[in-house]
């Protein structure tokens, strides 16, 4: 797949984006909805489960494809599945334009970051809250996005895990001691309570699915996460990271 206009600058690692999870939406009204929160974001949330990897089933290659047709966000797509080197490149071909996926299932994750970028794809890999950040270590410098669950994926809606935020901590700093440029995106129970906290860690993108879509105004929402996340990312916070 060609780069698209849609698609971001992969070194513009520690710019500040909040991503709205479609998981929360109202599928009946897909489009609506994304169109909803797409003046105030530049990128949409896509959450891949397959029943297998994770207890729970959402969508698959056929919706990405009608998202793809329906907004000009940047699709940054989850996918909690067992394998990941079969889907991953349909969901690129299909107009995902970044795709995380979780390396302890791929046989060879180095080869399958190869592939998606070969087709033109930024690339994530995931990391649950309860694995260290040595899982992934060989991989950080040639992916595009580091993804850390602050919940057990599988379901939307779950409280937010402080325990991660060390992890977050940790790979923010390998990110400046080795001067890589991944994203780092934080995902689960984001919202205005618990966002400063990642972004005191050193995340830069946020997930946040009930947080925006439960929200009377899903545009204001999106501007109380930013405001928050700015003051916490201020003069004073950055130094002291």
């Amino acid at each position: 797949m060609e780069q698209a206009a849609h698609q971001q600058d992969a070194t513009a690692s520690e710019q500040l984006r909040i991503a709205p999870s479609i998981l929360s939406a109202d599928f009946a009204r897909l489009a609506d909805e994304m169109a909803d929160v797409a003046s105030e974001v530049d990128m949409l949330h896509v959450d891949v489960m397959d029943g297998h990897y994770v207890p729970n089933i959402t969508i698959g290659p056929p919706v990405v494809k009608s998202i793809r047709a329906a907004t000009d966000r940047f699709l940054d797509c989850h996918l909690m599945i067992t394998d990941p080197s079969t889907y991953a490149p349909q969901f690129v071909d299909l107009g995902a334009d970044s795709v995380t996926f979780h390396p302890e299932v791929e046989d060879d994750p180095g080869a399958l970051i190869d592939r998606l970028h070969e087709q033109g794809a930024q690339v994530g890999v995931a990391v649950r809250p309860h694995q260290p950040l040595s899982l992934v270590t060989e991989l950080l410098d040639r992916i595009d996005l580091l993804l850390i669950m602050t919940v057990q994926p599988g379901f939307g809606g779950q409280a937010f895990m402080g325990d991660v935020v060390p992890k977050i901590a940790e790979a923010h700093r390998w990110r400046r001691e080795h001067g890589a440029t991944y994203r780092l995106e934080v995902d689960g129970g984001i919202g205005a309570a618990t966002i400063a906290a990642t972004v005191e860690a050193g995340a830069d993108t946020f997930v946040a699915g009930n947080a925006i879509y439960g929200a009377h105004d899903r545009r204001v929402a999106i501007a109380e996460l930013m405001e928050i996340a700015e003051q916490a990312r201020s003069p004073v916070a950055e130094g002291m990271r």
